[in-house]
């Protein structure tokens, strides 16, 4: 067998799923293996009624920032749909498929009680010709049985008698789903499908159509190989819901997920690499990945999980690239890329880039995320903190004690000679040491005061950064509001 050629089929139906960016990656995986190996985008858009234009940038554009390079595509099914025609016409004259005129309620009133489901075949024989409400239907064999080799599930047998006639072509004349993705797959020559576990039913009946088009071409092409994915589930080990769970690629971009991050975890879904590690390379997965060890088994799909090594990653960026990976969240006016509908607090003129890479050392141990950046560094760029209140009224407002440690800290700050991180810690250590306070207790007001919140980056640190005017400012604004 020669180079592998595979390919991913999304229909533009709506945002790049998690599930179909794992599909992608494994015939990624395929193709980058071999010399010579093509991974090809075919956009299935031949369903109008579901199909939008504006929905394959974003699958082009997920591809993209997963790093999965495309050798050839996107191609639009529906430029192909003249051979899908002419595949269908030459089935019928082969007398592989026939015209039926059956309509859904005359089929269900031929149906005795506990007749098996499907179509019965009623029009096999009637030989009708084409007319305004004929659809095309495939002739599937009535004894004997379809052996699909799937390089995951080993061998599925389907019996045929179970296989209704299955409609090829509607009644508009327009191709469905199962011929026209074999004739795509035979004039792209494919050599690997690799899909997910719901398209198993229909492996049987594109076998069925290949060996029909082998036989009525005169033209034998060899079948290709099927690898059928599992599933991915969420914590209820149930299919992943598009309405209930965060499935869509583009989401996890835009909350600041690293795309090797993305990577690495959609890799180990269904499939693990050798050793313990579970941060692994693209290079090692290219290498080592291999159908055959695909499980059959449903993936959990685990946000933690994926979060947790996320963090892992941005923590082994040097500060230069973390700064630069922020980017998009920070100063989105900088950036080719932003993402959509997140727009930070503060204004382009309010964000100075020179601050941002001081204090970005500050919260880089402390984010999974690159969107948590912005609420642990907002209070450096807004004019004034953005207030929990709840905080507030916990550590100043109903501790008798909160006042006094503000009022005292405003007095010893005005007057500190060396403002810094260190003098600024020992000052506040006297102070919890004066009214019997920890250093943890006697800090929490001063953080609430000046940064919003009581959870944040180091604080004397930030205090430094931040400035004496400014600090001394949000201290005097919070006292005022214990009065």
């Amino acid at each position: 067998m020669g180079a592998p050629r595979v390919r991913i089929a999304p229909s533009p139906t709506g945002f790049f799923h998690v599930g179909t960016a794992r599909t992608a990656l494994f015939n990624w995986f395929v193709a980058r293996q071999a010399p010579g190996g093509v991974f090809i985008l075919r956009i299935e858009d031949t369903d109008a009624t579901r199909n939008r234009e504006e929905w394959v940038a974003p699958i082009v554009d997920s591809l993209a920032w997963l790093g999965l390079d495309l050798d050839e595509g996107p191609y639009r099914q529906s430029d192909n749909a003249l051979a899908h025609d002419g595949a269908a016409q030459l089935l019928r004259r082969s007398g592989y498929l026939y015209y039926c005129d059956c309509t859904g309620e005359a089929l269900a009133a031929r149906k005795a009680p506990g007749a098996p489901p499907g179509y019965d075949g009623f029009c096999r024989d009637r030989g009708l010709d084409r007319g305004p409400t004929t659809a095309l239907r495939f002739r599937t064999p009535l004894t004997g049985t379809t052996l699909v080799s799937d390089e995951v599930r080993g061998e599925v047998v389907f019996d045929n008698a179970v296989i209704d006639d299955f409609v090829v072509a509607k009644s508009t004349g327009a191709v469905l789903y199962a011929l026209a993705n074999v004739v795509d797959d035979r004039h792209d020559k494919i050599t690997h499908v690799i899909r997910g576990e719901e398209h198993l039913a229909n492996a049987p009946k594109q076998m069925l159509l290949w060996a029909a088009l082998n036989d009525a071409t005169g033209d034998y092409v060899a079948l290709p190989s099927y690898a059928h994915l599992p599933l991915l589930v969420n914590e209820r080990r149930q299919k992943l819901s598009k309405r209930k769970d965060p499935v869509s690629t583009e989401s996890y971009r835009n909350e600041g997920y690293l795309a090797e991050a993305v990577v690495n975890y959609l890799a180990l879904l269904g499939w693990s690499p050798r050793g313990d590690e579970e941060k692994v390379t693209r290079e090692v997965l290219v290498e080592q990945f291999r159908l055959g060890d695909v499980s059959h088994s449903p993936a959990f799909f685990d946000v933690k999980k994926l979060t947790h090594l996320n963090g892992e990653y941005l923590r082994e960026l040097d500060p230069e690239e973390f700064v630069a990976a922020c980017a998009p969240w920070v100063c989105p006016w900088s950036t080719s890329w932003r993402p959509s509908d997140r727009t930070p607090p503060w204004s382009e003129e309010q964000f100075h880039a020179s601050l941002f890479a001081r204090v970005a050392p500050l919260v880089h141990e402390r984010v999974a995320t690159l969107s948590q950046v912005v609420a642990m560094v907002d209070f450096f760029f807004l004019d004034e903190p953005v207030i929990d209140e709840a905080s507030f009224h916990k550590v100043v407002l109903a501790d008798p004690q909160g006042p006094v440690v503000l009022a005292e800290a405003l007095r010893r700050f005005e007057l500190l000679g060396d403002w810094d991180g260190p003098t600024l810690h020992a000052v506040t250590s006297g102070i919890g040491d004066e009214v019997g306070l920890s250093l943890r207790r006697a800090q929490a007001p001063i953080r609430c005061a000046v940064t919003g919140r009581l959870v944040g980056p180091p604080l004397f640190e930030s205090l430094e950064y931040l400035g004496r005017r400014r600090t001394v400012q949000r201290l005097r604004a919070a006292l005022a509001r214990t009065l």
